[in-house]
């Protein structure tokens, strides 16, 4: 019984962080898109650099596995206006 409890706890510990994390992507892509919007790049010079920009925020912010996986989707979507 208590072993799925721990279960239990440790997916709604998971699924909080990912809510989180999709939540904080979507800020990040606007700052990205912000900061490439000062510096005029169009085509795959902008996908480049929003993607960079969004790796480094994941990175500032510690982020691994699925929640690091997650942030970066939802950035780069965010920042790319997809």
């Amino acid at each position: 019984m208590k072993t799925i409890a721990i279960v239990a706890a440790s997916f709604l510990l998971a699924s909080a962080a990912l809510a989180q994390a999709a939540t904080t992507g979507a800020s990040a892509g606007s700052t990205c898109k912000m900061q490439a919007a000062g510096k005029n790049l169009h085509g795959a010079a902008l996908t480049s650099n929003i993607k960079s920009c969004c790796r480094h925020s994941a990175a500032g912010q510690k982020l691994h596995g699925a929640a690091e996986s997650n942030f970066r989707k939802s950035c780069e979507t965010s920042g790319l206006g997809a």
